[in-house]
């Protein structure tokens, strides 16, 4: 039983003009490129009625689905739209915002641990930003990139004048450091 395309290509011959020369000028990103070649092998309007996507599949190595959400764009949404790639909708919103929240995660990270510790651990700081309300949850792993990339910041802005002497480690739980944190980041 052979199964018929759903979503039909039939470029203008301006369109296969300007797909071959995105192709053979080959300055274009790869994903592209790769988008254009199985437009024009999935066009129609050719004289050998277009290739199967079993071929198409096959010549340029990518997967049957590419092929077919490819066409699919074409179709719904146009040429353009199925050369480049396809907008991502549902982008998580940072769970610290950047300057004020993180700024207070690191005046915490290089205060004094709580009573009973040696040092700050990434659950620690975690529980003490939900329980000082600056966020509602947070995961130990957002911590820890947080701190890591307050860290590099100041070091590329050298607010670190002495990194051996400054530095207050924060350790994770099974008591390994994720490295030093600038004693000169205070949030009072």
């Amino acid at each position: 039983m052979m199964s018929t395309k759903k979503y039909r290509i039939r470029l203008t011959t301006d369109e296969q003009q300007e797909l071959n020369a995105l192709v053979s000028r080959g300055r274009a990103a790869a994903y592209k490129q790769t988008h254009a070649r199985i437009l024009l092998m999935s066009d129609e309007s050719r004289s050998d009625g277009g290739m199967k996507d079993a071929d198409i599949t096959s010549a340029l190595g990518v997967g049957q689905s590419t092929v077919e959400r490819i066409r699919k764009r074409c179709v719904e949404e146009g040429v353009e739209s199925a050369l480049n790639r396809k907008k991502q909708l549902r982008r998580r919103q940072k769970r610290l915002d950047g300057e004020g929240e993180a700024t207070r995660l690191i005046a915490m990270a290089c205060g004094e641990p709580p009573e009973g510790r040696a040092s700050w651990t990434l659950k620690l700081l975690a529980d003490q930003l939900v329980e000082c309300e600056i966020v509602g949850t947070i995961s130990t792993e957002t911590v820890r990139q947080a701190l890591k990339k307050k860290r590099t910041e100041a070091v590329a802005e050298a607010e670190l004048v002495h990194p051996a002497r400054s530095e207050r480690g924060v350790c994770v739980r099974d008591g390994r450091r994720t490295g030093g944190l600038p004693t000169a980041v205070r949030w009072e």
